[in-house]
C-alpha cells in the first residue's frame, strides 16, 4: 500500500508549511493526483485519515482530484486521453506517445487558521 507513504509525505509537507506560516489549524488539503502513479482514492483516504489523528490536520477536509492519463503522439501531433494500458493514438495509431498527463502528485492548495495577533 504505497499510498499510506505518498499521505505521510502530504502529510509532512503540509504540517511544515502550516507551521511556517504561523497556522494552529489546517482546515482543508486539496490534491491532484494522476492515475498513472496507481494510487487509490480511498486507500489515500483512509491513510489521511489515520494519519490526520493528533495532529494540526485533524478535522481537514481532502480534497482529491484524479488526472486522466493525456498523451501526445508524436507521428501526427493529436493530443488525446486514454486509460492506463491502451496508450495506442487513437487518430493514426501510432504508438510513439508521450505521456503529457496523468503522472501529477501533488499538492494543488492547503487552507489553514491563522490566529489574530491581537488574541
Amino acid at each position: 500500500m504505497h499510498e499510506l507513504g505518498i499521505m505521510t509525505g502530504v502529510m509532512d509537507a503540509v504540517e511544515t508549511s502550516a507551521k511556517e506560516a504561523g497556522a494552529t489549524k489546517v482546515l482543508k488539503i486539496s490534491l491532484s493526483v494522476g492515475e498513472m502513479t496507481e494510487a487509490i482514492e480511498d486507500a489515500l483516504r483512509f491513510a489521511f485519515d489515520v494519519l490526520i489523528e493528533g495532529t494540526m490536520c485533524e478535522g481537514a477536509e481532502l480534497e482529491i482530484a484524479m488526472v486522466k492519463p493525456k498523451s501526445r503522439c508524436h507521428e501526427c501531433g493529436a493530443e488525446y486521453e486514454h486509460d492506463r494500458f491502451h496508450m495506442l493514438c487513437p487518430e493514426c495509431g501510432g504508438f510513439a506517445t508521450e505521456l503529457i498527463a496523468g503522472r501529477e502528485l501533488q499538492i494543488d492548495s492547503i487552507e489553514v487558521d491563522i490566529p489574530d495577533e491581537d488574541e
